[in-house]
């Protein structure tokens, strides 16, 4: 497996050919007929593998849309016998709810995973990368200027382990570096240190 990122870091260094995204275009479209060829030219093992990713490719496209037809169906209540005549415009009304099936059972789960728990975090404003970074120059001429120092306090897992750091390009310093967290129980009005599992935006 690749570990790098070169074919990015050439994109954005040198740009690509005017007509790419119309090549990727037509590539994919020609890559369905490649695959019905290789599929009838493959025999043996081969030809089984091939074919069981295909299923897994189909089965997993229907489950996608399944989910969004679900997501979007209209189901009609049954109406309750209403006592005393009912208008003629009511007449062949019926209520209809829309189910949002299985964005409103993850939102329930999510809910009462967090429980009481839940701190009250602020919305965090974007920073910008000179107020995020520093650059730190390396090399026997300090010519070099690829390495950043983290200025900000950054969440480290557990088994957090520095690159060497001849290869280290973000420089976390030990003193910004957080595994625990003081978070205060609105009821009990007590504060406990805790660890901090995972964050979603981590310098």
């Amino acid at each position: 497996m690749p570990q790098n990122d070169h074919m990015e870091l050439f994109k954005k260094r040198f740009g690509q050919r005017f007509d790419a995204e119309e090549r990727k275009r037509k590539k994919e479209a020609r890559s369905v007929h490649e695959k019905a060829k290789q599929a009838l030219e493959l025999h043996g093992i081969k030809g089984k593998l091939h074919a069981k990713q295909q299923y897994k490719e189909k089965a997993k496209m229907r489950k996608a849309i399944k989910a969004h037809e679900e997501k979007d169906a209209k189901v009609s209540t049954p109406k309750n016998a209403e006592e005393g005549a009912i208008p003629a415009y009511l007449m062949d009304r019926n209520e209809v709810n829309r189910t949002k099936v299985l964005s409103n059972m993850i939102k329930q789960k999510r809910k009462e995973k967090a429980g009481k728990w839940k701190v009250p975090v602020e919305k965090v404003k974007p920073m910008s990368e000179d107020e995020m970074f520093r650059v730190l120059r390396s090399g026997k001429r300090k010519q070099k200027a690829w390495k950043r120092i983290v200025n900000k306090v950054s969440f480290v897992s557990k088994d957090f382990v520095r690159k060497p750091p001849k290869f280290e390009r973000f420089i976390r310093p030990t003193g910004l570096r957080f595994k625990k967290a003081h978070v205060t129980h609105p009821e009990l009005k007590t504060t406990f240190n805790l660890e901090i599992m995972g964050v979603k935006k981590n310098p």
